[in-house]
């Protein structure tokens, strides 16, 4: 059971579009998925559930949202709460969700107070800290998940910091522009950081019974997406290739360059990170919202026409080279 990120520090970039699209990819492959709303926007679990169920996940007797899961963790008052995930959609039967929670945000604060305790090896912050690995992990073995896919919000703040330490992979989409070029300046030097701070919480546990994330996750590459289509030799339009060409340079500078000397960078045959590209989907997005099905398979019963449902279907092809790498590491 393999643990994936899907993580950038700038928000806007379709992350959650390309998330919920791979999901279902997998599962349309015979793999038990297990998707996580990590995200405080609660996008992915709006794409997947009804208001009315996401309502529900929220009751804190009965709910099954992330935030009820390790609300008592937050308080102080007990470990996380065992209440397995949600099922998607009887049209993919293998496809599971842990529903988001705009309380999710709250629980920054107390991870930021206890990171230096935990630091020091003190199991009440341990626990804290890795409260959402052990709720995850757990859901993955209620369902027997061959991959678990977690939705990140866009900040390096704390709450990140024990969502990619709990992964074992992660993935930045990017748009091709200056703002998501420039947010790769920093991410690899946070990850080192964060992964020394990691090793020091491991080796100061002296206790047993607490699962730990190994807080290690390994780059694997970026997807190129949110591009304007045209017919010329970059596939996009000429503004947008201004800063296309420059994102795997930022990429291999900012990212690979920094994580690579301490193991955390996959390397692929092709030598390449760039996994794959996603062009712009317009106006199918909001049929794909409506339906809550992937926009290549909405059909004319979802409000397709013409030339729609013929670019809904050929826009899995889009996906092809991207689950083709992934299938080597999950």
């Amino acid at each position: 059971m393999k643990i994936v990120s899907i993580f950038n520090n700038k928000g806007g970039v379709g992350k959650t579009t390309y998330m919920y699209h791979i999901a279902h990819l997998l599962e349309k492959e015979g793999k038990t998925v297990l998707i996580a709303d990590l995200d405080s926007q609660c996008n992915l679990s709006s794409y997947c559930i009804s208001e009315s169920e996401l309502e529900k996940s929220w009751k804190l007797d009965r709910g099954n949202s992330i935030w009820n899961a390790i609300e008592r963790v937050y308080q102080g008052l007990g470990d996380i709460r065992q209440r397995g995930p949600s099922k998607v959609s009887s049209l993919y039967p293998k496809l599971y969700l842990i529903p988001g929670d705009i309380l999710l945000s709250s629980y920054e604060d107390v991870l930021g107070d206890t990171w230096s305790s935990a630091k020091g090896g003190a199991e009440p912050a341990l626990r804290v800290q890795s409260a959402i690995y052990r709720y995850v992990k757990w859901c993955g073995g209620k369902v027997d998940a061959d991959v678990i896919l977690l939705d990140l919000g866009p900040n390096l703040g704390a709450l990140n910091r024990a969502i990619l330490a709990a992964s074992d992979y992660f993935i930045v989409p990017m748009s091709p522009d200056l703002f998501s070029i420039r947010g790769t300046e920093n991410l690899g030097n946070k990850l080192v950081n964060w992964a020394g701070e990691w090793y020091q919480c491991n080796s100061s546990w002296k206790g047993q019974g607490l699962a730990l994330p190994a807080g290690k996750p390994t780059f694997l590459g970026y997807v190129m997406q949110q591009h304007n289509v045209r017919q010329n030799q970059d596939g996009m339009t000429r503004g947008w290739s201004i800063f296309g060409s420059r994102v795997e340079q930022a990429v291999k500078d900012n990212i690979v360059d920094k994580l690579d000397p301490i193991g955390q960078v996959h390397h692929w045959t092709d030598n390449e990170w760039k996994l794959g590209r996603i062009p712009n989907l317009h106006s199918l997005v909001p049929y794909s919202l409506e339906a809550r099905k992937p926009v290549f398979d909405c059909t004319s019963r979802d409000g397709l026409t013409g030339a729609h449902i013929t670019r809904a279907r050929n826009s899995r092809q889009h996906f092809d080279p991207i689950m083709t790498k992934l299938r080597q590491v999950i």
